[in-house]
């Protein structure tokens, strides 16, 4: 008896399908052109983003920055929603606004998605959200990856990732070498909860028995809305203030860790920064988890960003005119407190010293949050 010839196995069988990928692509090429100047060479499609670096000859000595990240555990409120345009936005935030930090431009930015399945809308409607994102930041989206994992990933499952490069001037490199006894500590408002500590946020938010599409008075919209609330991208308005501003000391980033740890990683040994916890209004979402959690104070301030998504350390006698120039942009900032002498006290819940592996100044938190 003759027996049939087995099915020929096919890639799509496999679980990858090469159409739908090229199809998601179709979707968001048109976004993604819209962060091109006349700097990027070649188009959607190429092996290889090409920019055009003449212009780095007008500099001295270019110094490149570069930075990657993700947006975490906030993906988990995308896929319950199926809203999937903000999170590029998060994505471009956590990434160009760790390169501005030294004052360096942020010139382009590629990006890579992991999904079980390639579903083109929704692929595109992330790409999309990266392409607004880096309009937003100035900077060039010149490149990106969609990668189809069957069998490692759920079909609905996918996480994002984003690499950026910037170039600042040498002699205006911002960092703690700048950092004066007598500087002002300024804060520059989030968003929100931006797009950290999500995995506690989830856990209090299933605590309370909230769900997404609940109404919050407190909130005044509904708790997906707020916990989808793109981080707000600072890139623009930090390289201005950086242009502008010679008495700038140096910029932190306020992402995982909170902010007494992010400031930390700007003081210089011999120093500390001052922070009033008083001298803002909480945002309601910060008192909302504290409380729906009974979340320890400090373990919220060294998890959340506390209202606070950047600070800049500045020359007293400039430092009106930064939180002004700062105001005008649409980003409310006030003075978080002063740059002093470090007097060694020990580490405690108002003392931080030293964060992610840098050996330099402390943190002296004092008051109570006004929730």
């Amino acid at each position: 008896m003759t027996q049939s010839a087995p099915a020929p196995i096919t890639y799509a069988d496999s679980g990858v399908d090469t159409q739908a990928g090229d199809k998601a692509v179709e979707l968001m090429k048109e976004a993604v052109a819209r962060t091109h100047g006349p700097e990027v060479l070649g188009g959607v499609g190429a092996f290889a983003g090409l920019f055009d670096a003449s212009a780095l000859k007008d500099y001295r000595r270019p110094l490149l920055a570069s930075s990657t990240d993700g947006v975490g555990t906030k993906i988990v409120i995308a896929r319950q929603l199926d809203v999937h345009d903000t999170i590029g936005q998060d994505l471009v935030a956590m990434v160009v606004d760790d390169i501005v930090v030294c004052g360096a431009k942020p010139l382009v930015m590629t990006d890579y998605i992991a999904c079980g399945r390639v579903e083109p809308q929704r692929i595109a409607d992330i790409v999309r959200g990266i392409a607004l994102g880096c309009e937003m930041a100035g900077t060039a989206l010149v490149g990106g990856e969609t990668a189809e994992h069957p069998g490692v990933m759920e079909p609905e499952d996918y996480d994002v990732a984003g690499a950026a490069i910037g170039v600042v001037e040498a002699d205006a490199l911002l960092g703690s070498e700048r950092v004066r006894s007598g500087d002002v500590v300024v804060a520059m408002a989030s968003s929100g909860l931006h797009s950290n500590g999500y995995s506690l946020v989830r856990r209090v938010v299933a605590h309370a028995g909230w769900s997404l599409d609940d109404h919050l008075d407190d909130l005044g919209r509904t708790v997906g809305e707020e916990l989808l609330e793109p981080t707000r991208i600072y890139a623009q308005l930090c390289v201005g203030l950086a242009e502008s501003t010679p008495g700038l000391r140096a910029f932190s980033h306020v992402t995982g860790g909170g902010l007494a740890a992010n400031v930390a990683r700007v003081i210089p040994q011999g120093l500390a920064a001052t922070v009033a916890r008083d001298a803002w209004d909480l945002p309601a979402v910060f008192g909302l988890v504290q409380a729906a959690g009974s979340v320890p104070w400090n373990d919220l301030e060294s998890t959340l960003n506390m209202g606070v998504g950047m600070v800049a350390i500045v020359a007293p006698d400039e430092a009106d005119a930064l939180m002004r120039a700062s105001a005008t942009a649409g980003v409310e900032a006030w003075a978080l407190g002063e740059i002093v002498e470090d007097d060694a006290r020990p580490v405690g819940p108002d003392t931080v010293r030293g964060a992610k592996g840098v050996d330099g100044g402390a943190v002296l938190l004092s008051g109570s949050y006004r929730a």
